[in-house]
């Protein structure tokens, strides 16, 4: 790992009442702003950064979980802590395509199943989707990435029989449009979403690769298609500190 030229001689002057660890902690920060450390470089370890600065691991260890929660970093266990490799901002419009938000941000992206399952609806899922409660619906548990990075974890849910091959069809080629296309829908619009923010439960947080102490970004959202009958509802946790989501409602 290339070396960083560095010491506690160099910390910015504070005022005597501020620690160590925030003084630490606002140099690694002024560091990555510089770009000493790039997006998605590994930090040096503990060990070594307690070294460099002239503290003890514990020092160092809370500068840097203050780093993790303002989302300039992020740990990986077994790994190490690395510096967050990017936030973009996502629209939500009436065409909701992730490829397509994708390539207009320069990234490659993709939808990865994780889970699969046959649900009876729930009252609210009945009502979103238009069928009778206790209706057979499909749920895919889905991750969607860019550059190999965790944006949104999702639970969809799609009704049934119309929609009985979708799973195959979003594994194979990591796309729920090319999915619907499958099953005779060219088109389909976002009839609604609703934005809220919240602590992710621990299955969300692992999914998005952070931990639980982050707020998440989550949309509620129902997809029509041109008949404007409802084919998904979906329940969806943004990483907050990786994405900004920008509502549009002209295209």
């Amino acid at each position: 790992m290339t070396s960083t030229t560095s010491s506690s001689a160099s910390l910015p002057a504070r005022p005597a009442r501020d620690s160590f660890w925030t003084r630490i902690a606002a140099d690694i920060a002024d560091a990555i702003a510089r770009g000493v450390y790039p997006p998605g470089q590994r930090l040096p370890p503990e060990h070594a950064l307690a070294e460099q600065y002239g503290v003890n691991r514990h020092t160092i260890r809370r500068s840097l979980a203050d780093l993790t929660s303002q989302g300039l970093l992020r740990v990986t266990q077994g790994s190490g802590t690395y510096v967050e490799e990017f936030a973009m901002d996502l629209a939500l419009v009436k065409r909701p395509r992730h490829h397509q938000r994708m390539a207009l941000a320069g990234l490659r992206g993709a939808l990865s199943v994780v889970a699969a399952s046959t649900v009876r609806a729930t009252a609210a899922q009945a009502r979103a989707l238009d069928v009778a409660a206790r209706s057979t619906l499909l749920c895919l548990n889905v991750i969607g990435d860019a550059e190999g990075q965790p944006l949104h974890f999702s639970e969809r849910f799609f009704p049934l029989p119309r929609f009985a091959t979708l799973e195959e069809v979003v594994r194979e080629t990591g796309s729920i449009t090319a999915a619907f296309e499958a099953h005779g829908v060219d088109d389909y619009t976002r009839r609604d979403s609703r934005i809220a923010a919240q602590m992710p439960e621990p299955v969300v947080a692992a999914h998005l690769r952070q931990p639980v102490s982050r707020p998440v970004l989550f949309v509620e959202s129902v997809n029509i298609d041109t008949a404007a009958v409802p084919i998904e509802y979906a329940r969806t946790w943004f990483a907050g500190d990786r994405i900004s989501l920008t509502v549009t409602h002209d295209e």
